[in-house]
């Protein structure tokens, strides 16, 4: 195909072909681009007679992308980019009109302690923009990025695609938070002995706190683990129960004086909280005008 065949293309099909390949369901990808089932139907047929190849065939409930559509989607992901780039370059952006929808993948200590401050910044300086949060972790973060689902995240993270960009935003220190009045901190012996709650979003009863308490030859009892920080209030409110929670967490659970923010007992080893983003979005000015607000509400101050 030549530049001139290109005119018969239409670019909203590419668009929806990219989104029938992350969603593989006819239903979420009329949710998502805001057009009806029968819409997203008709356009698939028109990628099928496009591309001369299925793309994509029921299985069930699911769709499952042929070899050639694997291909495609494989090519037109990086070629997305760059015009979207080359688009978003073209234009200023001012947030005091902007309508932008920002897509963040946020690990549940950062939603919970530090997205509140960023939001209310984002929303005073950009009042018609919107903002849909990707629950993310270290393991789903790369994909998240990969798929074009998100354009940034903030989590502790690891393995990331190889176009994505990395900054440290802070040290992820932890505090003990627990509902006693009784005085002083805890000591290592008190820590061991009472039960604790452990936030896993995975469903987890151990994690890096058991390996650093293990270097010195002591284990804690883990009694319950929940997916998110939200409940942890309510459930060590009146109780033996404990949680080791990142501090900016333990800050934000603490502040309505029902519970106590204590150092831990021992040495704990200290991860990185980071902000990730797509490297085809480095010099978006929209995407620029966000990280920096995630610099300015995130980071360590």
């Amino acid at each position: 195909m030549n530049r001139n065949d290109l005119r018969r293309v239409d670019m909203n099909l590419l668009v929806l072909f990219e989104a029938l390949m992350i969603e593989r369901n006819l239903t979420r990808v009329g949710e998502k681009l805001f057009i009806t089932q029968p819409t997203v139907s008709a356009a698939l047929a028109r990628l099928r007679e496009l591309f001369d190849d299925p793309l994509l065939i029921r299985n069930g409930r699911a769709m499952e992308p042929t070899p050639r559509a694997m291909q495609i989607f494989a090519e037109l992901g990086p070629a997305m980019d760059v015009i979207s780039a080359a688009i978003s370059r073209a234009r200023e952006f001012d947030p005091a009109s902007s309508c932008n929808v920002f897509r963040l993948g946020l690990s549940d200590d950062a939603e919970f302690g530090l997205f509140p401050a960023l939001l209310q910044a984002l929303r005073e300086e950009a009042p018609n923009l919107s903002v849909v949060v990707r629950r993310a972790n270290f393991l789903l973060m790369p994909g998240l990025l990969a798929s074009g689902e998100i354009s940034v995240g903030v989590s502790y993270t690891t393995d990331l695609p190889a176009t994505a960009k990395r900054r440290k935003l802070r040290d992820i220190g932890v505090r003990v938070l627990r509902a006693d009045d009784r005085p002083g901190p805890l000591t290592l012996d008190e820590y061991c002995a009472r039960p604790h709650v452990m936030v896993s979003f995975s469903g987890d009863m151990s994690g890096n706190i058991d390996l650093d308490l293990a270097r010195i030859g002591r284990c804690r009892k883990v009694v319950l683990a929940v997916p998110q920080f939200g409940s942890l209030r309510a459930l060590l409110r009146n109780t033996e129960l404990i949680a080791t929670v990142p501090d900016y967490a333990a800050c934000a659970l603490a502040d309505d004086g029902s519970l106590r923010a204590d150092p831990a007992p021992f040495d704990i080893t200290e991860a990185e909280l980071s902000m990730v983003w797509s490297g085809a979005q480095d010099n978006d000015p929209a995407e620029r005008w966000l990280r920096e607000r995630i610099l300015q509400f995130m980071a360590a101050r």
